[in-house]
């Protein structure tokens, strides 16, 4: 099931990579980045996670507040965290409860083939926990520029 603008967002409270328990409930008020992506320290993922990284501080003063979400445990979150100096939580979904909630694992195509796994998403949540944007199937490379872009940052 994929979300659409104007749906409540799903509950989210998972444990994050520096041990605290990170709730979406907790940002009620903000606007929420929420994305999910397939695992810690891959190229793709790294690239993601550093560009938002570095748009960081102008999403911020936006008034937005990003949360990674991955099926990595905690400890490689961590350490995805310190390698990359990522400064925005990382939440570790390794039931894939959050994802499946969200649409954001299921049937995917690969290279023309079918596989079931992450699929790379991106929800924009409102000050009042509704979707504003729900992207699927989102690239790695320019898309925290072509989010800017949309939500009329740039």
């Amino acid at each position: 099931m994929k979300l659409e603008p104007g749906d409540a967002a799903p509950d989210v409270t998972l444990p994050a990579a520096d041990g605290t328990t990170v709730s979406l409930d907790t940002y009620r008020g903000k606007r929420v980045i929420l994305y999910f992506y397939p695992a810690a320290m891959t190229p793709g993922c790294t690239k993601q996670a550093c560009d938002f990284r570095d748009s960081l501080d102008s999403l911020t003063s936006a008034g937005f507040v990003v949360l990674g979400v991955s099926k990595d445990t905690p400890a490689k979150l961590a350490k995805f965290v310190e390698h990359d100096a990522l400064t925005f939580p990382l939440l570790s979904d390794p039931g894939l409860e959050v994802h499946k909630a969200y649409g954001a694992h299921g049937e995917k195509t690969m290279y023309g083939k079918t596989t079931v796994g992450v699929i790379r998403s991106t929800f924009v949540i409102d000050a009042d926990g509704k979707i504003e944007k729900a992207l699927y199937n989102v690239k790695a490379t320019g898309h925290v520029a072509r989010l800017r872009r949309e939500l009329g940052l740039d």
